[in-house]
């Protein structure tokens, strides 16, 4: 009863602070008859709203868009809080990464607007089969595709050079695993970085090209499966090895970056921006390549990141926003100057068209690295996050971490899908 109270609480609250701040009119609208779009948003994506709000007045000279950049965290600390309240004090526009938004419209179904109803449906060969399984709810799309994280093996040129490993006969993660052994015998520098025990982003990448993750479609647990052993006993392999570099959080893993301590990088395409702008000085000794198949022919294909648009049902103006957000998310200039500009890879397929997408990078040895990320899109298979995302991440970084400890994998996986049983009262397949 107390924790209900407490929730009230700040419910109520809230639409005080919201009620006594706002000073716009019950429509959104002002005297000159102007519309101006509120929007939450974050980071590298602001200047991407406001720069293409700026295009689309030139012919919508009647929207204006105000973008607030309130963090990451506490747009979801907002959101929630704002839906709970029946939409009140909600933008007419929301930024949400692709792992949130079926937890969000589970649990809120009729908080986002039906963009199906809108017409967004014709643009859905625009946009790879992944990105839209991740904007839909029972094939309804309550959110708009925005950037992607199509994944690769950042790596050092100069490393692979010392050692005499050539990237192009890394095809496997076997073969990843007999390279990573040569370079730290002949360079001192481990195969890559990990925070071993509070994160599991290669296990995920793994997991999402083998064609799983911690759910199924039918939101069954699923970590039990032959392949996400498969795949934590490959990260055990690399770690018994001595390969991995145990790192402290995000700013450990840019440090090794930084320092030339491993050899390679598995991450998204947008950690682009961060070797670029933390790593100057190595300009020109890094290259790209997929990451290694589990078998000769497997697929390397995978996605870590990426987030879309949403329009909470409480907009007085989601005519306008609606109009908007298409604009944005499907006019493939407007998506290239997010890329250039902002370092946001983008999900539209016909933006890839732009020269930006197959010419070479001077900071990384001219190597056309947009179109190997481009090529690798068509292939991510869909990861589906569910509304327990969080607890399943929660209970897969246990199960890494009791693996890296001594635990046998297949052991691991099962005792962290039974505490997800309990905590999420959902099925776990049987395989």
């Amino acid at each position: 009863m107390k924790k209900l109270f407490t929730i009230f609480s700040l419910v109520a609250a809230f639409v005080l602070v919201i009620s006594g701040c706002s000073n716009d009119s019950s429509d959104g609208k002002g005297e000159d008859g102007k519309v101006t779009l509120t929007a939450w948003a974050w980071n590298v994506n602001v200047g991407a709203l406001n720069e293409a709000a700026e295009k689309f007045k030139k012919e919508n000279p009647n929207v204006e868009l105000k973008v607030e950049d309130i963090g990451r965290l506490d747009v979801y600390d907002k959101l929630s809080t704002g839906l709970a309240a029946g939409g009140v004090g909600l933008p007419d526009i929301v930024l949400v990464e692709d792992d949130r938004i079926h937890g969000y419209v589970e649990s809120f179904p009729k908080g986002f607007l039906d963009l199906s109803k809108e017409g967004f449906d014709k643009h859905g060969e625009s946009f790879p089969q992944f990105k839209n399984d991740m904007a839909k709810v029972n094939d309804t799309y309550y959110a708009m595709p925005f950037d992607a994280g199509p994944t690769g093996m950042f790596y050092r040129r100069s490393l692979f050079e010392k050692a005499g490993v050539n990237p192009d006969d890394i095809q496997t993660w076997d073969d990843f695993l007999e390279a990573g052994k040569t370079i730290k015998e002949k360079t001192g520098a481990f195969a890559m970085p990990l925070d071993k025990f509070k994160d599991d982003p290669t296990f995920r990448m793994m997991l999402n090209q083998l064609g799983v993750y911690y759910f199924d479609e039918e939101g069954n647990i699923d970590l039990t499966h032959p392949k996400a052993v498969q795949a934590m006993e490959m990260q055990k392999k690399f770690d018994e090895a001595g390969l991995i570099k145990d790192v402290d959080g995000w700013n450990g893993v840019v440090s090794a970056t930084v320092d030339g301590s491993v050899a390679t990088i598995p991450f998204g395409a947008w950690y682009y921006g961060t070797i670029i702008d933390q790593a100057k000085d190595s300009k020109g000794d890094w290259g790209v390549f997929q990451l290694p198949a589990f078998e000769e022919g497997g697929n390397r294909a995978a996605n870590l990141g990426g987030s879309s648009w949403m329009v909470p049902a409480s907009s007085k103006n989601a005519k306008e926003a609606y109009e908007f957000l298409e604009y944005f998310a499907t006019t493939p200039e407007i998506q290239t100057m997010a890329m250039e500009k902002h370092g946001l890879f983008p999900s539209l397929n016909t933006a890839y068209e732009s020269d930006l997408f197959t010419s070479g990078d001077e900071f990384f040895g001219g190597q056309e690295i947009w179109k190997l990320f481009t090529e690798e899109m068509a292939d991510v298979p869909t990861a589906y996050y569910t509304k327990d995302y969080s607890l399943g991440l929660d209970e897969a970084i246990k199960a890494q971490a009791d693996t890296f400890n001594g635990t046998d994998a297949k052991k691991a996986l099962e005792e962290a899908a039974n505490r997800l049983k309990d905590r999420t009262k959902r099925e776990i397949n049987k395989h």
